[in-house]
Protein backbone atom coordinates (compact mmCIF):
# COMPACT_ATOMS: atom_id res chain seq x y z
CA UNK A 1 0.00 0.00 0.00
CA UNK A 2 1.43 3.54 -0.71
CA UNK A 3 2.21 5.96 1.82
CA UNK A 4 0.30 9.07 0.62
CA UNK A 5 -2.58 9.83 -1.85
CA UNK A 6 -4.08 12.66 -2.90
CA UNK A 7 -7.13 14.14 -2.49
CA UNK A 8 -8.95 16.93 -5.23
CA UNK A 9 -11.93 19.06 -3.33
CA UNK A 10 -14.20 20.04 -6.11
CA UNK A 11 -17.18 22.63 -5.86
CA UNK A 12 -19.27 21.62 -8.17
CA UNK A 13 -23.53 22.13 -8.68
CA UNK A 14 -24.89 19.10 -6.60
CA UNK A 15 -27.44 18.37 -9.07
CA UNK A 16 -24.65 17.24 -11.60
CA UNK A 17 -22.66 15.02 -9.17
CA UNK A 18 -22.70 11.83 -10.46
CA UNK A 19 -21.46 13.27 -14.24
CA UNK A 20 -19.01 15.07 -12.76
CA UNK A 21 -17.89 11.99 -10.56
CA UNK A 22 -18.30 9.80 -13.98
CA UNK A 23 -15.73 12.26 -15.22
CA UNK A 24 -13.39 11.99 -12.36
CA UNK A 25 -12.97 7.97 -12.87
CA UNK A 26 -12.20 8.35 -16.44
CA UNK A 27 -9.82 10.91 -17.20
CA UNK A 28 -8.01 11.39 -13.58
CA UNK A 29 -6.10 8.11 -11.82
CA UNK A 30 -8.93 8.01 -9.51
CA UNK A 31 -9.83 5.14 -6.79
CA UNK A 32 -13.02 6.94 -5.61
CA UNK A 33 -15.30 9.62 -4.95
CA UNK A 34 -17.21 11.20 -2.00
CA UNK A 35 -20.17 13.05 -3.15
CA UNK A 36 -22.43 14.76 -0.04
CA UNK A 37 -21.05 13.69 3.75
CA UNK A 38 -23.60 15.07 6.65
CA UNK A 39 -22.67 15.36 10.33
CA UNK A 40 -25.36 15.35 12.80
CA UNK A 41 -25.81 16.66 16.42
CA UNK A 42 -28.78 15.47 18.83
CA UNK A 43 -30.25 14.57 15.30
CA UNK A 44 -30.17 17.99 13.89
CA UNK A 45 -27.58 18.04 10.85
CA UNK A 46 -24.71 20.54 11.72
CA UNK A 47 -22.43 20.23 8.54
CA UNK A 48 -23.07 19.58 5.14
CA UNK A 49 -20.38 19.46 1.69
CA UNK A 50 -23.17 18.76 -0.81
CA UNK A 51 -21.92 20.55 -3.46
CA UNK A 52 -18.01 19.51 -2.50
CA UNK A 53 -16.68 16.23 -4.37
CA UNK A 54 -13.87 14.62 -2.59
CA UNK A 55 -11.80 12.47 -5.40
CA UNK A 56 -8.85 10.25 -4.29
CA UNK A 57 -6.05 10.13 -6.79
CA UNK A 58 -3.48 7.58 -6.43
CA UNK A 59 -1.13 9.96 -7.93
CA UNK A 60 -0.83 13.88 -9.38
CA UNK A 61 -2.24 15.25 -12.43
CA UNK A 62 -2.25 18.35 -14.41
CA UNK A 63 -5.70 19.48 -12.36
CA UNK A 64 -6.62 22.53 -13.91
CA UNK A 65 -5.82 21.62 -17.67
CA UNK A 66 -7.85 18.67 -17.43
CA UNK A 67 -10.94 20.41 -15.51
CA UNK A 68 -10.58 23.14 -17.91
CA UNK A 69 -10.77 20.56 -21.03
CA UNK A 70 -13.78 18.67 -19.65
CA UNK A 71 -15.99 22.21 -18.61
CA UNK A 72 -15.49 23.08 -22.51
CA UNK A 73 -16.65 19.59 -23.21
CA UNK A 74 -19.96 19.47 -20.72
CA UNK A 75 -20.08 23.19 -22.01
CA UNK A 76 -20.73 22.06 -25.99
CA UNK A 77 -23.18 19.58 -24.81
CA UNK A 78 -25.41 22.22 -23.69
CA UNK A 79 -24.92 22.81 -19.85
CA UNK A 80 -24.25 26.43 -18.72
CA UNK A 81 -21.75 27.73 -16.04
CA UNK A 82 -24.59 27.88 -13.74
CA UNK A 83 -25.85 24.38 -14.36
CA UNK A 84 -21.69 23.10 -13.88
CA UNK A 85 -20.91 25.20 -10.64
CA UNK A 86 -17.70 26.97 -9.98
CA UNK A 87 -15.20 24.19 -9.86
CA UNK A 88 -13.00 25.89 -7.92
CA UNK A 89 -10.94 22.95 -6.35
CA UNK A 90 -8.11 22.20 -4.03
CA UNK A 91 -5.50 19.67 -4.09
CA UNK A 92 -3.73 17.96 -1.27
CA UNK A 93 -1.06 15.15 -0.93
CA UNK A 94 -2.39 13.37 1.89
CA UNK A 95 -0.76 10.63 4.14
CA UNK A 96 -2.38 7.44 3.65
CA UNK A 97 -4.92 5.90 6.15
CA UNK A 98 -6.45 3.31 4.20
CA UNK A 99 -7.84 5.62 1.84
CA UNK A 100 -8.88 3.51 -0.79
CA UNK A 101 -11.84 2.34 1.36
CA UNK A 102 -12.76 5.50 2.84
CA UNK A 103 -15.16 6.37 0.47
CA UNK A 104 -16.78 3.15 0.12
CA UNK A 105 -18.01 4.05 3.88
CA UNK A 106 -20.63 6.26 2.12
CA UNK A 107 -22.15 3.67 -0.23
CA UNK A 108 -25.43 1.85 1.70
CA UNK A 109 -27.83 -0.09 -0.19
CA UNK A 110 -30.51 2.05 -2.32
CA UNK A 111 -34.09 0.48 -2.58
CA UNK A 112 -35.35 1.85 -5.76
CA UNK A 113 -38.61 0.79 -5.48
CA UNK A 114 -40.64 -2.01 -3.21
CA UNK A 115 -39.14 -4.59 -5.48
CA UNK A 116 -35.45 -3.28 -6.72
CA UNK A 117 -32.55 -2.84 -4.83
CA UNK A 118 -28.93 -1.97 -5.40
CA UNK A 119 -26.43 -3.49 -3.09
CA UNK A 120 -23.00 -2.33 -2.92
CA UNK A 121 -20.70 -5.43 -3.61
CA UNK A 122 -19.03 -5.26 0.31
CA UNK A 123 -22.60 -5.65 1.94
CA UNK A 124 -24.71 -7.99 3.12
CA UNK A 125 -28.09 -8.38 2.59
CA UNK A 126 -30.98 -10.67 2.80
CA UNK A 127 -34.53 -9.82 0.51
CA UNK A 128 -37.45 -8.35 1.75
CA UNK A 129 -39.54 -10.17 -0.42
CA UNK A 130 -39.68 -13.26 -3.02
CA UNK A 131 -39.90 -11.32 -6.35
CA UNK A 132 -37.06 -8.93 -5.38
CA UNK A 133 -34.67 -8.21 -8.25
CA UNK A 134 -31.50 -7.70 -6.42
CA UNK A 135 -28.77 -6.14 -8.45
CA UNK A 136 -25.08 -6.00 -6.87
CA UNK A 137 -22.72 -3.57 -7.87
CA UNK A 138 -19.33 -1.73 -7.28
CA UNK A 139 -19.94 1.80 -7.28
CA UNK A 140 -17.77 4.34 -8.37
CA UNK A 141 -16.56 1.62 -11.19
CA UNK A 142 -18.36 3.88 -13.65
CA UNK A 143 -21.50 6.07 -14.23
CA UNK A 144 -24.81 4.57 -13.02
CA UNK A 145 -24.54 3.52 -10.12
CA UNK A 146 -28.13 3.02 -8.87
CA UNK A 147 -28.22 5.94 -6.24
CA UNK A 148 -28.53 8.59 -8.99
CA UNK A 149 -32.10 9.74 -9.71
CA UNK A 150 -31.79 9.65 -13.26
CA UNK A 151 -30.85 6.12 -13.28
CA UNK A 152 -33.68 5.19 -10.55
CA UNK A 153 -35.90 7.05 -12.60
CA UNK A 154 -35.68 4.44 -15.77
CA UNK A 155 -35.94 1.07 -13.39
CA UNK A 156 -39.29 3.04 -12.30
CA UNK A 157 -40.10 3.02 -15.74
CA UNK A 158 -38.69 -0.48 -16.80
CA UNK A 159 -40.46 -1.96 -13.79
CA UNK A 160 -43.84 -0.25 -14.76
CA UNK A 161 -43.21 -0.58 -19.15
CA UNK A 162 -41.54 -3.58 -19.51
CA UNK A 163 -43.44 -5.91 -21.88
CA UNK A 164 -42.76 -9.80 -21.02
CA UNK A 165 -39.96 -11.70 -23.08
CA UNK A 166 -38.69 -8.20 -24.57
CA UNK A 167 -36.18 -7.23 -26.23
CA UNK A 168 -34.81 -4.42 -24.65
CA UNK A 169 -31.63 -1.39 -25.58
CA UNK A 170 -29.89 0.68 -23.82
CA UNK A 171 -28.07 3.51 -25.40
CA UNK A 172 -25.29 4.70 -23.22
CA UNK A 173 -25.35 2.04 -20.85
CA UNK A 174 -22.17 2.75 -18.48
CA UNK A 175 -22.09 0.20 -16.07
CA UNK A 176 -24.59 -1.99 -17.30
CA UNK A 177 -26.95 -1.46 -14.36
CA UNK A 178 -29.99 -0.41 -16.49
CA UNK A 179 -29.44 -3.76 -18.75
CA UNK A 180 -28.48 -5.86 -15.88
CA UNK A 181 -32.32 -4.56 -14.55
CA UNK A 182 -34.00 -5.33 -17.39
CA UNK A 183 -33.19 -9.01 -17.44
CA UNK A 184 -33.81 -9.07 -13.92
CA UNK A 185 -37.31 -7.91 -14.66
CA UNK A 186 -37.51 -10.44 -17.61
CA UNK A 187 -36.60 -9.19 -20.71
CA UNK A 188 -35.52 -11.37 -22.95
CA UNK A 189 -32.35 -10.15 -24.28
CA UNK A 190 -30.64 -6.79 -23.90
CA UNK A 191 -27.96 -4.86 -26.22
CA UNK A 192 -26.20 -2.25 -24.70
CA UNK A 193 -23.49 0.26 -26.20
CA UNK A 194 -21.60 3.43 -25.16
CA UNK A 195 -19.13 5.87 -26.81
CA UNK A 196 -16.83 5.56 -23.95
CA UNK A 197 -14.57 2.22 -24.67
CA UNK A 198 -13.40 2.00 -20.61
CA UNK A 199 -17.02 0.87 -19.59
CA UNK A 200 -17.36 -2.00 -21.44
CA UNK A 201 -15.70 -4.71 -19.85
CA UNK A 202 -16.93 -3.08 -16.32
CA UNK A 203 -20.13 -3.63 -18.14
CA UNK A 204 -19.84 -7.26 -19.01
CA UNK A 205 -18.08 -7.73 -14.96
CA UNK A 206 -21.43 -6.26 -13.94
CA UNK A 207 -23.59 -8.46 -15.76
CA UNK A 208 -21.46 -11.63 -15.21
CA UNK A 209 -21.46 -10.56 -11.28
CA UNK A 210 -25.70 -10.67 -11.59
CA UNK A 211 -25.39 -13.65 -13.68
CA UNK A 212 -27.10 -12.41 -16.36
CA UNK A 213 -26.33 -12.23 -19.97
CA UNK A 214 -26.15 -9.27 -22.08
CA UNK A 215 -24.70 -8.09 -25.15
CA UNK A 216 -22.56 -4.32 -24.49
CA UNK A 217 -19.91 -2.78 -26.89
CA UNK A 218 -18.95 0.10 -28.15
CA UNK A 219 -21.12 2.04 -30.50
CA UNK A 220 -23.88 4.81 -31.04
CA UNK A 221 -27.70 4.67 -31.63
CA UNK A 222 -27.30 5.72 -35.36
CA UNK A 223 -25.32 2.53 -36.26
CA UNK A 224 -27.78 -0.02 -34.99
CA UNK A 225 -30.44 -2.25 -37.56
CA UNK A 226 -32.10 -4.04 -35.15
CA UNK A 227 -35.34 -3.37 -33.41
CA UNK A 228 -36.43 -3.41 -29.75
CA UNK A 229 -39.60 -3.59 -27.77
CA UNK A 230 -37.88 -1.23 -25.38
CA UNK A 231 -35.71 1.44 -25.48
CA UNK A 232 -33.49 3.22 -22.73
CA UNK A 233 -31.89 6.10 -22.63
CA UNK A 234 -29.83 7.90 -20.02
CA UNK A 235 -28.06 10.52 -21.58
CA UNK A 236 -27.84 14.60 -21.34
CA UNK A 237 -30.89 16.56 -22.43
CA UNK A 238 -29.24 17.59 -25.44
CA UNK A 239 -27.78 14.42 -26.49
CA UNK A 240 -31.55 13.34 -26.70
CA UNK A 241 -32.50 16.09 -29.06
CA UNK A 242 -30.07 15.01 -31.19
CA UNK A 243 -30.46 11.50 -31.19
CA UNK A 244 -34.65 11.21 -30.89
CA UNK A 245 -34.61 10.66 -34.61
CA UNK A 246 -31.89 7.40 -34.12
CA UNK A 247 -34.16 6.36 -31.09
CA UNK A 248 -37.05 6.03 -32.72
CA UNK A 249 -36.09 3.87 -35.28
CA UNK A 250 -35.00 1.81 -32.90
CA UNK A 251 -38.72 0.95 -31.48
CA UNK A 252 -41.03 -1.62 -32.56
CA UNK A 253 -44.36 -1.00 -33.17
CA UNK A 254 -45.83 -0.67 -29.67
CA UNK A 255 -42.68 -0.13 -28.09
CA UNK A 256 -41.33 2.22 -25.34
CA UNK A 257 -38.64 4.44 -25.05
CA UNK A 258 -37.80 5.78 -21.62
CA UNK A 259 -35.63 8.87 -21.91
CA UNK A 260 -33.92 10.13 -18.84
CA UNK A 261 -30.95 12.32 -17.19
CA UNK A 262 -32.89 15.53 -17.60
CA UNK A 263 -32.72 18.28 -15.46
CA UNK A 264 -36.67 19.83 -15.18
CA UNK A 265 -35.20 23.35 -16.35
CA UNK A 266 -33.83 21.66 -19.56
CA UNK A 267 -36.71 19.34 -20.46
CA UNK A 268 -37.92 21.63 -22.85
CA UNK A 269 -35.55 21.22 -25.25
CA UNK A 270 -36.31 17.25 -25.23
CA UNK A 271 -39.78 17.46 -25.14
CA UNK A 272 -39.46 19.55 -28.56
CA UNK A 273 -37.43 16.35 -29.65
CA UNK A 274 -40.97 14.01 -28.61
CA UNK A 275 -42.60 16.67 -30.91
CA UNK A 276 -40.73 17.14 -33.76
CA UNK A 277 -40.55 13.14 -34.00
CA UNK A 278 -44.05 12.98 -33.62
CA UNK A 279 -43.49 10.55 -30.32
CA UNK A 280 -46.54 10.38 -27.95
CA UNK A 281 -45.77 10.63 -24.10
CA UNK A 282 -47.38 7.91 -22.32
CA UNK A 283 -46.24 9.35 -18.58
CA UNK A 284 -43.60 12.02 -16.96
CA UNK A 285 -41.61 10.70 -13.97
CA UNK A 286 -40.70 13.04 -11.64
CA UNK A 287 -37.73 12.66 -8.83
CA UNK A 288 -36.00 15.25 -7.29
CA UNK A 289 -35.19 17.90 -10.44
CA UNK A 290 -34.65 15.46 -12.87
CA UNK A 291 -37.49 14.15 -15.23
CA UNK A 292 -37.70 10.85 -17.36
CA UNK A 293 -40.28 10.80 -20.07
CA UNK A 294 -41.73 7.44 -21.00
CA UNK A 295 -42.94 7.80 -25.02
CA UNK A 296 -43.85 5.83 -27.79
CA UNK A 297 -44.49 6.15 -31.68
CA UNK A 298 -47.34 8.34 -32.35
CA UNK A 299 -48.65 6.77 -35.41
CA UNK A 300 -51.42 8.54 -37.41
Amino acid sequence: MEDKYYELRLKINPDIEDIVSEICFEVFPCEGVVLAEETYKDLEMINSTEGTLRVFLTKKADIERILAEQREILKSRGLSDNDLGSWEYTFEEKQNEDWSKKWKEKWDITHVSDRITIIPDWLEYEPKRQDEVMIRLEPGCAFGTGTHQTTQLCMKALEKYLPPEAEVADIGMGSGILAICAMKLGAKSVYGCDIDDTVIDVAKENAKKNNVNCDFELGTADRISRKFDFVLANILHNVLNDIMGDLKNLLNDNAFLALSGILDEKKQVVLDAIKRENLKIIEEIHQDQWVCFVVRRNEI
